[in-house]
C-alpha cells in the first residue's frame, strides 16, 4: 500500500485507536531507561549545537514531545491523525501540535535543529523511505540531529483489530544497517546506534533499534 492509500490507511487506523493508545502507553517511558537515555543524548546534542526548533514527527498523543520539552528542547509535534493531534493538545495545552505528513513537511529549508521520528516510520513503505529521509535532510540545519527508532526484523507485521477496533495496518520491521545506509544516502550519516531486546512486560515482541544521525 503506497501513496495516498497508505496515508489514508494510517490516518484511519490511528484515529480509531487514539484514545485507547493514549491511555495504554501514557507512562511507557517510565519503565524504559535505555529509551530515555537515547532521548537524553539527542536532547544534549541539539542543545550543545546551539539549540533551536525540534520536531517530533509522528508524535501521537504527545507523550514523548512533552518529555523532550522537559529535557530543555523547544519542541513541537506533528501527526497524521487528527484525533491524535486533538488528544495531544488536550493533554499538553502549552505545546504546539499540527496535523501533517513526513513526506511533505510544512517547514522551510534548514529550519529545524533536530527531528525525532520515534517509531513513526514503521508504517512507511520501503520505497518511500528515501523520500522521507530526503525531507528530513531538507528541513534540518547543517549539523542538525535526527533520532529515529523502529522495530527490528525482516518481515512486516499485519496488525488487525488492535484493542478491538475494526481497523488494520502494516508495521514495517527493518534492519539497522539497511536504515543507516538509506540515511547516509540522504546526507544524514549515523553517529551512534543502539539495539535492545524486547522489554519483559509483554508489550513488545521484537528487538528495538535507535539510530542517531547528524546532517553533514
Amino acid at each position: 500500500m503506497t501513496g495516498p492509500d497508505h496515508l489514508r490507511a494510517t490516518r484511519v487506523f490511528y484515529d480509531a485507536v487514539a484514545a485507547d493508545y493514549a491511555e495504554r502507553f501514557h507512562d511507557e517511558l517510565a519503565a524504559k531507561p535505555l529509551d530515555r537515555s537515547m532521548l537524553a543524548a539527542f536532547a544534549e546534542l541539539v542543545l550543545a549545537a546551539g539549540g533551536g526548533r525540534v520536531a517530533d514527527l509522528g508524535c501521537g498523543p504527545g507523550r514523548v514531545t512533552a518529555h523532550l520539552r522537559e529535557l530543555g528542547l523547544s519542541v513541537y509535534g506533528v501527526d497524521l491523525s487528527p484525533r491524535m493531534v486533538e488528544l495531544a493538545r488536550e493533554t499538553n495545552p502549552d505545546l504546539r501540535f499540527d496535523e501533517g505528513t513526513m513526506t511533505a513537511l510544512d517547514q522551510a529549508d534548514r529550519s529545524l535543529a533536530g527531528i525525532l521520528a520515534w517509531h513513526s516510520v514503521i508504517h512507511t513503505p520501503d520505497e518511500q523511505l528515501p523520500q522521507v529521509f530526503e525531507e528530513f535532510e531538507r528541513v534540518l540545519v547543517p549539523g542538525g540531529h535526527l533520532l529515529i527508532s523502529f522495530q527490528v526484523g525482516d518481515e512486516p507485521l499485519y496488525l488487525a483489530r488492535p484493542l478491538g477496533h475494526p481497523v488494520a495496518l502494516d508495521f514495517h520491521r527493518r534492519r539497522p544497517d539497511d536504515v543507516a545506509a538509506l540515511l547516509d544516502a540522504a546526507g544524514l550519516p549515523v553517529q551512534a546506534r543502539m539495539w535492545r531486546e524486547p522489554d519483559d512486560r509483554g508489550m513488545e515482541t521484537t528487538p528495538q533499534a535507535f539510530l542517531l544521525a547528524r546532517k553533514a
